[in-house]
């Protein structure tokens, strides 16, 4: 594939609005970009906050263009923010994972043992 090819593979100005319905249902709001735009860095790590850290970052975003790395010495473990915060939260006897494959299949998982917490 020449450079040329590849270069017109990776150009897309089309739009796809979301639905009424999509919208309204939506947990973001609009006002989330006006948030956004006016401190990038304070609005992610408020979006970060929201997830439980074993270990918190010292640092929001190292970016040298054209690397970015994004909460510098924090660690997580990303199944118990999927997972095991709902589980005490307690809405461990909900589905947690469901399949639906073809012709019809489908498999529901249902988390409802207490979470161990490992780091």
């Amino acid at each position: 594939m020449s450079n040329e090819s590849f270069e017109n593979l990776s150009y897309e100005d089309r739009t796809f609005p979301p639905s009424e319905s999509f919208v309204k249902n939506a947990n973001a709001k609009s006002d989330i970009y006006d948030e956004a735009n006016k401190d990038r860095l304070a609005f992610w790590e408020k979006q970060a906050n929201r997830l439980h850290w074993d270990k918190k970052w010292s640092q929001v975003v190292d970016w040298q263009l054209p690397f970015a790395k994004w909460f510098i010495g924090g660690k997580l473990n990303a199944s118990y923010n999927c997972l095991d915060v709902h589980v005490l939260a307690g809405r461990g006897n909900r589905v947690a994972f469901h399949f639906e494959g073809e012709p019809g299949d489908t498999l529901s998982l249902i988390h409802i043992s207490e979470p161990t917490r490992r780091s």
